[in-house]
């Protein structure tokens, strides 16, 4: 159970590189675009095509984002009750407070564009306290288990 929790906390970290990396992406894609002559409106924005390849970014940070992560999220919350981790609960719980706060932030920055800054810096904190709960579930080995020898006494 230690390592599922590990795994899945290297996974939500990860996920938080793919977000980054999909957003990045799309926005380097549609600044390409624009200057070719492209002009990024409602119309574009409401079109069942895709304006420019690179748009396949917004698609996927939208559903990783909305579905994919928070499951995981879950998922993570949920086995770090048996994972046996020094303080796996409370960070698992940590991942998945900020997990929700992000989801909220990314819905909220599309009516206020400063939720959308915020939303980038909780990303930052997210991917370090999954980062940090993966390392608090460091698999023990034999010699970390092993009773501690016993010290003579003096003589």
């Amino acid at each position: 159970m230690r390592m599922f929790y590990r795994i899945l906390a290297y996974i939500l970290a990860a996920e938080v590189v793919v977000q980054a990396g999909a957003m990045a992406l799309a926005i380097a894609g549609l600044g390409t675009w624009v200057d070719d002559g492209g002009v990024f409106d409602s119309a574009v924005m409401q079109s069942d095509e895709l304006a420019f390849p690179e748009v396949v970014g917004i698609i996927v940070h939208g559903i990783n984002g909305s579905i994919v992560v928070p499951v995981i999220a879950l998922v993570f919350l949920v086995f770090s009750f048996f994972a046996r981790v020094p303080g796996g609960v409370k960070w698992a719980a940590a991942v998945f407070g900020l997990v929700l706060v992000q989801v909220t932030l990314g819905f909220i920055g599309h009516g206020i564009p400063f939720a959308g800054g915020l939303h980038g810096m909780n990303a930052l904190a997210l991917f370090a306290a999954a980062l940090h709960a993966a390392r608090r579930a460091r698999v023990t080995t034999s010699a970390d288990t092993a009773a501690p020898a016993s010290v003579a006494a003096p003589v």
